[in-house]
């Protein structure tokens, strides 16, 4: 291929560059360890899959109307490899690109990066505000309000379930593990009971 595959650190650099609003690269950072996790689990490339978690939302404080292509455009003038540009497109399919989610990665960005806004807000509303103690069934329960964290497209979360072929509750399970590994820089820590 013969493209340089950039640094979690250049990511990150990239990401603070365009982004200051502190939930946003919570998000960001959230969507990483995800990332990450869903690779481990796939015996597949976890740098890969964890900077392309990192970057994905890159141009939203910015540009939010030019939402996926100022990225895009961003990327490309790094010299950023086009898998790596063609994933963070994809994850806007049908909201604001037309580029269809095809690889397993591409496929876990388009619905993890939904489904990490539903267990985040889960998690604030319980008594120990944290991921470190939260089981899959609650966030199935807040699933099922739609009252609940409406800003959360349920659609998108529903479409890439069925893409990935796996049911919610494993789906719900691997955002959780993967958030565990970021709950104090993402703010998810609280105060289980149960931590040692």
């Amino acid at each position: 291929m013969g493209e340089v595959r950039p640094s979690r650190e250049e990511a990150l650099s990239l990401l603070k560059r365009y982004n200051k609003n502190e939930a946003l690269i919570k998000h960001a950072l959230a969507v990483e360890a995800v990332m990450r996790h869903c690779a481990r689990k796939r015996g597949l490339d976890e740098q890969t899959w964890g900077v392309i978690g990192l970057i994905h939302d890159l141009d939203y404080e910015q540009f939010p109307a030019q939402h996926c292509r100022k990225t895009e455009e961003i990327l490309i003038s790094q010299s950023w490899p086009a898998e790596y540009v063609r994933a963070v497109v994809s994850h806007g399919w049908g909201i604001c690109t037309d580029v269809e989610p095809q690889s397993e990665l591409e496929k876990v960005l388009y619905t993890v990066d939904e489904l990490t806004g539903l267990v985040a807000a889960t998690a604030l509303v319980r008594p120990s505000r944290s991921v470190l103690d939260m089981e899959a069934r609650s966030v199935k329960k807040k699933w099922k309000d739609k009252s609940f964290a409406a800003g959360v497209n349920r659609q998108v979360i529903a479409k890439g379930v069925e893409m990935l072929g796996l049911e919610l509750g494993e789906l719900i399970d691997d955002v959780i593990m993967g958030m565990r590994d970021v709950a104090d820089e993402i703010g998810l820590k609280g105060t289980p009971e149960a931590s040692g």
